[in-house]
């Protein structure tokens, strides 16, 4: 294992897309990473749980800033259910709460359940999850016996598919919008059959338009140089794919770096990537023909910073080991 050569926290921009494993929450995946990066800011996009595994981007620096794409984004998830036990929290880390036989539920029976779980639904969240009561994340009060009474909010499920069926045990894959909970779909699948359910596996496979396949794993993190690991990072603007983009002249953009609007062109309107000399500076609303500086990258030496220049587009990272 290479450790982190001892010294300061360093100026670092970027993503990297972690392969979260088994048994550690996200931000202790997030701390130890930003050990091995010596980072002074660094966040995680979109919290899975110890249970869980899979695709979790991890931001540096100013990448922090334009996080919020990775949480809007539309995620995929491949997970396990068992039939016929229900859990307190939803998944096998709960206490079980109730135990049912699982008696006519065939292939048949689970493929017909599914229809009604897609398209835009009410979903009631777990009580156990980040959600916010009275300031505080659901989880806690339900920790201290106070369990939350947790209201249904409509959500997108863009696609529910059973990949295989094994008397109790159901695998499938989810293709879902923001703020849908897996562990709910479970529940709700196991309300329709009869018999509850809960999560046994859970594996997150894609953020937006990002896979397993561009993830990297804390083993190999871990033994790799320092130099190694910041070849890895990916450019500021990376969890923004699919937005619209501008390139603007360089008086432009610092007038704009100072909080400025500045006229564009009347066809160009909404949120949009702004460039400048082939470098991403920030985000902007066009409008009317002004372009309103939205969120602003601060100005960082290249040759000091890991991170900058940005990465050729298309660059992917090391596989995952």
């Amino acid at each position: 294992m290479m450790f982190p050569q001892a010294g300061r926290r360093r100026h670092v921009n970027g993503v990297v897309l972690l392969d979260k494993p088994e048994g550690i929450g996200s931000n202790q995946a997030l701390q130890r990473i930003r050990r091995l990066y010596r980072a002074e800011k660094a966040g995680h996009i979109g919290t899975l749980d110890p249970l869980a595994t899979g695709v979790l981007p991890i931001c540096f620096g100013e990448a922090t800033k334009f996080g919020a794409a990775g949480m809007e984004a539309d995620k995929v998830y491949r997970f396990q259910i068992r039939l016929g036990v229900t859990t307190t929290t939803g998944d096998r880390e709960g206490t079980v709460l109730e135990c049912r036989p699982v008696v006519g539920i065939d292939e048949q029976a689970v493929r017909a359940a599914l229809p009604a779980l897609v398209g835009a639904i009410q979903q009631v969240p777990p009580v156990y999850s980040a959600i916010k009561i009275d300031g505080r994340p659901a989880y806690a009060h339900a920790r201290e016996g106070n369990v939350p009474e947790m209201s249904a909010r409509t959500v997108h499920v863009h696609g529910l598919e059973l990949l295989a069926f094994a008397g109790e045990n159901l695998t499938l894959r989810a293709h879902v919008g923001k703020g849908t909970y897996v562990r709910a779909l479970a529940t709700d699948l196991g309300l329709a059959l009869g018999c509850g359910a809960h999560v046994v596996e859970l594996r997150r496979e894609a953020v937006g338009c990002h896979d397993l396949g561009q993830t990297v794993t804390l083993t190999a993190l871990e033994s790799m140089t320092e130099a190694e690991r910041d070849a890895l990072l990916e450019p500021v603007d990376f969890l923004l794919d699919g937005m619209a983009s501008i390139e603007v002249a360089t008086h432009d953009a610092e007038r704009l770096a100072q909080g400025q609007a500045v006229a564009v062109d009347a066809n160009s309107a909404g949120r949009l990537k702004v460039y400048g000399a082939g470098r991403f500076l920030g985000l902007a609303d066009a409008e009317e023909g002004r372009l309103k500086p939205r969120r602003w990258c601060a100005a960082t030496s290249p040759s000091t910073t890991p991170g900058y220049p940005p990465a050729p587009a298309g660059r992917r990272i090391a596989p995952s080991s």
